[in-house]
């Protein structure tokens, strides 16, 4: 995402207090020249603070606090609305083809309407953008990918379709115009199973399927989401966004959460924010993110930055992500990180207080030697030195939902 607006939402944390007048303010000229989702007025009507994020108009929060909608994340369900990300279809019969010319996964091995999270890659073996690929038994592959890379994401696909097409390869490629609804939570699947005719017991992480959702037809829901709980992200006709939403709310377990809660919960969860944690400059194997690379894409080293990418699984890296745990004042990206004897050894790239642990986590980058988990480290925070531990991710266990 956007560095601006993932560092201005990566602080706010535990002072949204004061974030309103300010932020209304800065915001007010520039209100009208923001995207807007389907759901830009239900948001303000139940009290959604809106900022500017990866180009939209988002909500950060509700009338609730931001430790409130956490927690009831983490205890309930809540729903986001993360229509700002890019979805798009590959269709053709050298979809596969194309979309692995491009990432780092075994798409050819997803089984119908199976999903897997992969990584755009560029020659030098950086992280491009993120994204998650569903095989859809639809006959076409479904692509959710980040609002802030959608030129630079759409411009890539675009041109590699361009490319096959002129070489006589059957693709093609459709942006999709629907709004995106993620409902996250341990009673999600019970909230969402009210309003659909489909077993959701059959329906595990990673997987999807088009059904009728609460009367809008036409809805592909996916069992996946950015909190580390349970939940479905449903791509919804725009058309019918309002009225889903409208009837998720009715259910007392439910909650709107908007992008402070949704920060909070991805970094509990352990889960990269692009732009922030993974980068242009930062390899799979670097991020942590190895298992991405799908056995067979390593053995033929056909994917982009193969062979800067492939030799680091086998040799060292020489630094890698980890988690880090502090007490006293929270780490913030950009924080120093240091060793014990004060030398500066790394970077903060994410770091809030955690409402389930009431400790400060954070996520940043050390030379190999000191990734073990257990390493005592110091991070300095406000100019001042605090000691600081490597710590395994997550940080709070998943709940994903699988199949026994």
């Amino acid at each position: 995402m956007m560095r601006q607006a993932v560092s201005m939402v990566a602080h706010l944390g535990f002072r949204l207090r004061a974030l309103p007048s300010a932020l209304s303010r800065s915001l007010s000229s520039a209100q009208d020249v923001l995207h807007r989702t389907p759901l830009y007025d239900f948001h303000l009507a139940h009290g959604g603070k809106m900022v500017a994020f990866a180009g939209w108009s988002l909500p950060v929060q509700y009338q609730d606090s931001h430790m409130d909608l956490h927690l009831h994340t983490r205890q309930h369900c809540s729903l986001f609305d993360v229509s700002h990300m890019l979805q798009t279809k590959i269709f053709g019969s050298d979809r596969v083809k194309l979309m692995e010319s491009l990432v780092v996964g075994d798409i050819a091995e997803l089984r119908p309407n199976q999903g897997t999270l992969s990584l755009f890659t560029n020659e030098a073996g950086g992280i491009l953008d993120d994204l998650i690929v569903t095989n859809t038994s639809e006959g076409y592959l479904y692509v959710v990918s980040n609002a802030g890379c959608w030129d630079k994401d759409l411009a890539l696909m675009q041109n590699k379709v361009r490319e096959l097409q002129n070489k006589g390869s059957d693709v093609g490629l459709e942006v999709v115009d629907n709004a995106l609804l993620a409902l996250q939570g341990p009673t999600a699947a019970q909230v969402l199973q009210a309003g659909v005719a489909h077993d959701l017991r059959k329906l595990p992480f990673m997987t999807s399927a088009v059904m009728e959702v609460f009367g809008v037809a036409g809805c592909r829901v996916t069992r996946c989401g950015y909190t580390g709980e349970d939940g479905m992200e449903i791509s919804v006709p725009a058309p019918g966004a309002v009225r889903l939403a409208t009837a998720f709310l009715e259910n007392p377990e439910v909650k709107l959460a908007g992008l402070a809660a949704r920060d909070s919960l991805r970094l509990e969860a352990g889960l990269c924010l692009y732009g922030n944690d993974i980068d242009e400059h930062t390899t799979p194997v670097e991020g942590s993110l190895s298992w991405t690379l799908g056995k067979r894409r390593r053995a033929a080293m056909d994917f982009p930055g193969a062979e800067v990418i492939v030799p680091q699984l086998k040799g060292k890296v020489q630094r890698r992500r980890v988690g880090l745990m502090c007490e006293g004042a929270p780490m913030r990206a950009h924080s120093p990180i240091l060793n014990v004897e004060g030398t500066r050894i790394g970077t903060v790239t994410s770091g809030c207080p955690s409402p389930c642990l009431k400790k400060n986590v954070a996520m940043g980058y050390v030379p190999l030697e000191y990734s073990r988990p257990g390493t005592p480290l110091l991070v300095e925070v406000r100019r001042k030195q605090q000691m600081a531990v490597v710590s395994k991710m997550p940080f709070v266990p998943t709940n994903y939902y699988t199949l026994k």
